[in-house]
This record gives C-alpha cells, structure tokens and sequence, in this order.
C-alpha cells in the first residue's frame, strides 16, 4: 500500500492553457481493445485514489505535452507547482524468445502480416505486446507523491491509451519494434522454415481434383450431329456410320478411367 500523503499542502492544480485534453469526458477510457488493454493493465497495477485525479488530470487538459519513442513515453504534467511535472514511462523491450514468439505468429497466420503492414494490429498480438504487470514499465515523474504510479503519470496513461485507440503500432514501438525490424524477423523466420525442408519432403500437398468425366455424345443433340456428319459424308448410310463410331470411342474412354 501507499504511503498517505496529504495533497492540501501542495494547493490545488494551475489551469494549462492549449493543454492536451483527453476526449473522453466521463465514464471509461479508450474505445479499442488495444486502448482498453492499456487502461486495464494501469488500473491492475494502480492505486484507485490516484487513478482518479489522474483521469481528471486528462480530462482537465493537464497533459502539457507527451511523445512516444522506441521503448518510453516522456511527458510534462501542470501540477501546482509553477514548473510542470516530468513524467518518463520506461517500457522493457521484448526480449529474443518473445520476438521469436511474434514472428512466429505472425508468419503462421495468414493474412496478418499484410494487416500488421496496412497499419491494423490483429489482436491475437495482445498477449505479446501489452505488459502483463509492472515490471514490464518503470514510471518515474518529478513530483514528490511516492505512489506508483502517481496522478501526473495516470494522466498520461490515459492519454496514451486514447493514442493507441488511434495508431496501435504505438505499441510496437514502446516494445522497441518498429515495421522493418518485425518485417526482417518475420523474413529469417520464413528462411529457417524454408532451410529445413529444402526439397519439401515434408509439405502435404493437396488431393487432386475430381474430373466429371461425361462422354461428348451425351451433351449434344444427335439429330444436330448427325446433321453435321451429313454435310462430309458421301451418303446416309456412312453418316449414321460415323455416329455410331463416335458414341463407341467416347465409350471407350469412359471404360479407360
């Protein structure tokens, strides 16, 4: 548990203006489930208290500024002090085993690289890329609250969470990924594959297609053939003749299958 601390001695919160305000105005946070996924894991590690004035924080414009880099987010928060507070969230890269876990993945589903490229993050990815508890973030902020995190960096979460409703691949990036490196991994892993079965002895190859064989005879109209057969032959007799010859070699191939 926290540590109490006394909030009136440090007065109330000084107005920002052009201040990045969240758009959410009430109720929860983010729209996706790559947002809700955010929210979730923060209210999971986080005191309820010090969600709370971090959610009136976003919504009250507080958030100063914020951008997001391979593997952090650096933010300033307008608190009562004169100076906005700095906030760092520090996000742990994934490590080999999980990045061969993703390329994995995504190399094995069809169709999920060229959504990954399009710009869409298949949720299938979820549990690889959003923390699954605090030891995945270290969140540091210049303000003397103790608590972890404290309503400056609940804040920013927030809006962050809303950033990612917008561009999920934000994620790839705070994992320390970006589309060339998860392009390249996903490339080498085709390779091995591909390197361990050279000669595809392994591949199962799909059946053959079955032909419905039916004779020619059988689809046309034997007056209209028989006339055709007239217009070469000498007389009627080598016409009817030539008929019958047809209908016994399409016979015979039907015999041969």
């Amino acid at each position: 548990m926290s540590p109490f601390v006394d909030y009136s001695e440090y007065g109330k919160r000084r107005p920002v203006r052009g201040g990045m305000a969240a758009r959410s105005r009430r109720g929860a946070f983010a729209r996706t489930w790559w947002g809700k996924a955010v929210v979730e894991w923060m209210e999971h590690v986080g005191e309820p208290g010090r969600l709370a004035r971090g959610r009136t924080y976003a919504r009250a414009g507080q958030v100063v500024s914020y951008h997001v880099e391979p593997g952090s987010v650096a933010a300033e928060v307008q608190g009562s002090q004169p100076r906005p507070f700095t906030v760092t969230f520090t996000v742990r890269p994934l490590g080999p085993d999980e990045l061969a876990a993703l390329f994995e993945t995504v190399r094995s589903t069809p169709g999920m690289l060229a959504e990954v490229v399009s710009g869409a993050l298949p949720t299938e990815l979820g549990p690889l890329l959003v923390p699954a508890s605090g030891a995945d973030v270290d969140v540091t902020c210049s303000c003397p609250d103790p608590g972890w995190p404290c309503k400056h960096a609940a804040a920013v979460c927030y809006l962050l969470a809303e950033r990612i409703d917008e561009r999920p691949h934000e994620l790839l990036t705070l994992r320390g990924l970006d589309l060339d490196t998860l392009i390249g991994g996903i490339e080498r892993t085709v390779q091995h594959h591909a390197s361990t079965d050279i000669y595809g002895d392994d591949l199962v190859l799909p059946g053959l297609p079955s032909v419905d064989f039916r004779p020619a005879p059988a689809d046309l109209d034997p007056q209209l053939l028989l006339r055709a057969l007239r217009a070469s032959a000498a007389d009627e007799t080598i016409a009817a003749a030539g008929l019958r010859e047809l209908n016994g070699l399409y016979r015979s191939f039907d015999d041969a299958r």
